[in-house]
């Protein structure tokens, strides 16, 4: 079980390698992007971000008072610190933490 379990690790660590490789290797030297794909790259992240943050609020209704509160003021929370520190790493490990601590406290 655990030669299967390194196996998919290692298998799911190349291919990882090699996707975030590829546009570096598809790109280099006197080859540039094209400009939709350039346009996708500006557009993207927020559109992924906004994505999230719907996802994240889906179901704020069910439960406003404990569960929704926490929430909403979890991802004013993450857009502050980002908007602070600008790192994601920080702003979602410090949303992540006080959304908990909220639930922990209603």
């Amino acid at each position: 079980m655990t030669k299967y379990i390194i196996t998919a690790i290692i298998v799911s660590g190349c291919c990882t390698a090699f996707l975030r490789s590829l546009p570096f290797i598809a790109f280099k030297g006197e080859r540039k992007m094209p400009v939709w794909l350039d346009k996708l790259g500006q557009i993207l992240p927020s559109t992924i971000m906004a994505v999230l943050i719907i996802y994240c609020l889906k179901d704020v209704g069910d439960d406003f008072g404990r569960i929704g509160i926490s929430k909403i003021l979890a991802v004013i929370v993450v857009a502050i610190t980002y908007k602070w520190k600008h790192n994601t790493f920080i702003s979602i490990g410090t949303g992540t933490t006080f959304y908990m601590f909220m639930l922990y406290l209603l």
